[in-house]
């Protein structure tokens, strides 16, 4: 058996990626494929008609579509066998997650109750704790939620409050505090709760039933959108906790927290993703039914360049969000040979694609955002109307760029993420930025002239790649331990990484789809790509060229410049033509078909 090959986080910058090492979505097997179907029968069966009665929270109806979920095996997923579930790896919990996020307010249900409602106790949980919650959980007799935020502790989150004691007998915590946001709040039976014991500096995390005396439910919020799920604030007063229901150890709250955040972004983007191809399904379908001066609306190029748009923008993140998820799977595996236990096996995976998974995070969220404005605009009127489903699709979509982490924080982590690999010799980062400067001041060198069909985004993805690490490098360097204090300069630094990661994974995924379908099946594909590329390189660019006007001056600032213009060089691209000819295809599809 051949041995997997794997990568480390933030890799992608420093050195090129073979297509071969990926996923992509049209490797799906037999299995999957099942999983999906059943996934897509329930959605069709039990959310669908039901959507007005979901957003007016109909008494109990949440709980009992939770519950069908667990008879039908969807809670437990993730879940290994022996608790109960189904043991699916990385790749097929990402693909069901992503045909369970096609409406929103089940999908928050969903995989808040599958992932920080469940996860923590399977990953950080004594045996015993696993024993007694994880099949209850699986199976839906459980719903499972995560209670972390507090008024004065959002995105500081080890700033909260909450403070739990230890009786003098030593048999119990006494919980004291509040928390806000709780996604399944109103209905969940167990709650994953962080406070700080005492005086302590980091959080601890507790599992607590409802059951457990001392805990008072707010009320439902009233939201913007999602308005299906439950959202209440909680609060504990001498809330009584066995000892044993400590979740890992004392003070290991916050690592907790964060490390079940890594699984939430890549979790969060998949559901995105199933959002968002609906609504392309959806958006396509409405043009070709609306007739306007004479024509429906699909003919008219204006609107082929929305849809056409919005198909780009979801295959990229589809892209790069099955790369991600089987480096982290591939990464997983290679620690159980190396001989990690599962649990941690797989929280030290996801860990080492943090930068990755928020990188997701961002770009799938706003993508989706993008993707539900432009068909409200396309449905016109009706797009504004209750009647039609743009209307929802519309308002649940903005929650998505704060869940997780807001999307500001996010582009902060990436560059943290990668400069901390960096500083500890993990990610040769600095020195990949050094040999680019010696690039600029060298003569350039003309090898081999690359004549293949994508050679144009051969070259620019490592133009693009060099953009990011001369430009980190170069902040790094002037701000040192001060660069945290640069914000906008991070801004930039991320959203050309983000471009990066993005152009890349379609890259490969479009070669390896043509060595899979044959170049003929591959004509809206090799489209997607090259108009990816080409409106990137001016993002690129432009975000590069504002963060070296930030960060140099003099000769510096000029070699900077000049670098940039030679690394985003496009030779140019009539985008309309290959933006008609993937809407094209959606027209004569009548969906999303990609």
């Amino acid at each position: 058996m051949e041995k997997i090959k794997t990568v480390k986080g933030g890799q992608f910058l420093v050195q090129q990626s073979d297509p071969q090492n990926i996923f992509i979505p049209e490797e799906i097997s037999e299995e999957q494929k099942m999983i999906m179907d059943t996934c897509r029968d329930f959605q069709e069966k039990e959310i669908f008609p039901l959507l007005d009665e979901i957003d007016s929270q109909k008494e109990g109806l949440m709980p009992l579509l939770m519950d069908k979920a667990g008879e039908l095996g969807l809670l437990g997923i993730s879940i290994p066998e022996e608790y109960g579930g189904f043991g699916q790896d990385m790749n097929t919990s990402i693909l069901s997650t992503e045909v369970m996020g096609t409406y929103s307010s089940f999908a928050v249900a969903f995989a808040a109750h599958v992932g920080i409602g469940s996860l923590p106790i399977l990953y950080y949980g004594t045996e015993d704790q696993k024993k007694k919650y994880l099949p209850k959980l699986a199976s839906g007799e459980f719903k499972g939620a995560y209670c972390l935020t507090e008024p004065e502790a959002g995105s500081d989150a080890n700033s909260g409050k909450s403070k739990a004691s230890l009786s003098a007998d030593g048999t119990h915590y006494l919980l004291n505090g509040q928390k806000m946001w709780i996604t399944n709040g109103g209905f969940a039976d167990i709650y994953t709760v962080f406070a700080k014991i005492n005086d302590d500096k980091y959080l601890s995390a507790f599992i607590i039933e409802k059951d457990f005396n001392g805990i008072t439910l707010g009320q439902e919020e009233k939201k913007m959108g999602i308005k299906g799920s439950s959202t209440c604030m909680m609060f504990f007063e001498d809330c009584k906790i066995p000892v044993e229901n400590l979740l890992g150890e004392r003070g290991q709250g916050f690592k907790i927290a964060l490390n079940i955040l890594n699984n939430g972004r890549i979790k969060l983007a998949a559901a995105v993703l199933g959002a968002a191809k609906k609504v392309i399904s959806n958006t396509v379908s409405y043009a070709n039914e609306r007739v306007q001066f004479k024509n429906p609306l699909a003919n008219f190029g204006a609107i082929q360049y929305k849809m056409a748009q919005q198909a780009i923008r979801i295959y990229t993140i589809e892209s790069a969000i099955y790369r991600c998820s089987n480096d982290i799977q591939n990464s997983m595996h290679q620690l159980m040979e190396d001989g990690l236990l599962k649990e941690k096996a797989v929280i030290q995976a996801q860990k080492e694609f943090a930068a990755e998974a928020a990188i997701l995070k961002v770009a799938s969220s706003e993508a989706l955002d993008y993707v539900v404005d432009e068909g409200v605009q396309i449905y016109g009127g009706m797009g504004y109307s209750t009647e039609a489903p743009m209307e929802r699709a519309y308002r649940d979509s903005r929650i998505n760029r704060i869940f997780e982490g807001t999307n500001e924080i996010n582009r902060m982590l990436i560059v943290d993420y990668l400069l901390k690999k960096a500083f500890k010799n993990e990610l040769p980062l600095l020195s990949a930025s050094k040999n680019v400067v010696k690039e600029l001041m060298s003569i350039p060198e003309f090898g081999e002239e690359n004549t293949s069909l994508l050679a144009l985004e051969d070259k620019l993805i490592l133009g693009f790649k060099k953009c990011a690490l001369l430009i980190t490098g170069a902040a790094a360097q002037k701000f040192m331990k001060k660069l945290s204090d640069e914000q906008e300069i991070l801004m930039n630094i991320a959203d050309i990484i983000i471009d990066c990661y993005q152009a890349e994974s379609l890259l490969l995924r479009v070669k390896k789809r043509i060595d899979l379908k044959g170049l003929e099946n591959c004509s809206e594909q090799i489209a997607m790509c090259k108009v990816f590329f080409y409106d990137a390189a001016d993002r690129i660019h432009k975000n590069a060229k504002d963060a070296a006007n930030s960060i140099a001056q003099g000769d510096e600032l000029r070699m900077i410049l000049l670098g940039l213009k030679r690394f985003t060089k496009h030779s140019g691209l009539n985008s309309k033509e290959e933006r008609r000819l993937i809407a094209k295809k959606l027209i004569e599809e009548n969906r999303y078909c990609f």
